[in-house]
């Protein structure tokens, strides 16, 4: 394995549902920077948003947690996040990447409630903030329109532009600077088939690389 900038880092991963099974980001990202030399903690609560790691919050619909080369572990459907400041203290990481960005996109909703994101979103910053420890924050990717969700192109565009502008001092992936619209395929709009997470996994990866060997 050739060293890289991530080689000997310790990375603690939260988010959503794209977090929460197998061939989702928990395994093709986790595996993906671990490939590159870094030691990494994943845990993934379907359904979140940024608010709900400030507290513990009980899930709905799944969760999952990969600890470095482990298998990663499916989780009870009502499994509660962990605040981010005691999930800081236990791993101890040297960057945390925060997947999120879908759940909170609202995108059968008729408007984006930018208001409660903006809230939620700068708080759980401010809480890594003051860790005194780097955030990475990645977007949405673009999926496809239509589907259980009902996620459309123009919604998660406003959503990604939100984040970007909002998420500082985190990092912003921006996911929809990857691929182009509809280019992975999913499994219900929002969810990706097992190519689709390899792809948007790798591409993830690369960007992290990229910008962290700018710092």
């Amino acid at each position: 394995m050739l060293a890289t900038v991530l080689t000997g880092m310790t990375i603690l991963m939260i988010g959503d549902s794209h977090l929460t099974n197998r061939n989702y980001l928990i395994d093709t990202l986790h595996t993906a920077l671990q490939e590159k030399g870094a030691h990494v903690h994943t845990f993934g609560v379907c359904g979140t948003n940024a608010g709900d790691w400030l507290k513990a919050t009980p899930g709905k619909c799944g969760a999952a947690e990969r600890i470095e080369g482990n298998r990663l572990s499916i989780l009870a459907n009502d499994t509660a996040t962990k605040p981010i400041t005691s999930l800081i203290s236990q791993i101890k990481p040297d960057v945390v990447i925060v997947v999120m960005g879908d759940a909170m996109a609202g995108y059968d909703k008729n408007v984006f409630p930018k208001a409660w994101a903006w809230k939620d979103v700068t708080t759980l910053t401010k809480e890594i903030a003051s860790t005194n420890t780097q955030c990475v924050w990645v977007g949405p990717a673009w999926g496809t329109e239509g589907g259980r969700y009902q996620k459309t192109f123009k919604r998660v565009q406003e959503v990604s532009d939100f984040l970007q502008d909002n998420v500082a001092p985190c990092q912003y992936i921006d996911s929809l600077r990857l691929s182009k619209p509809g280019e992975w395929a999913t499994t219900d709009g929002q969810h990706f088939t097992a190519s689709g997470y390899a792809k948007w996994g790798a591409a993830i990866a690369q960007q992290l690389t990229i910008d962290l060997e700018k710092k």
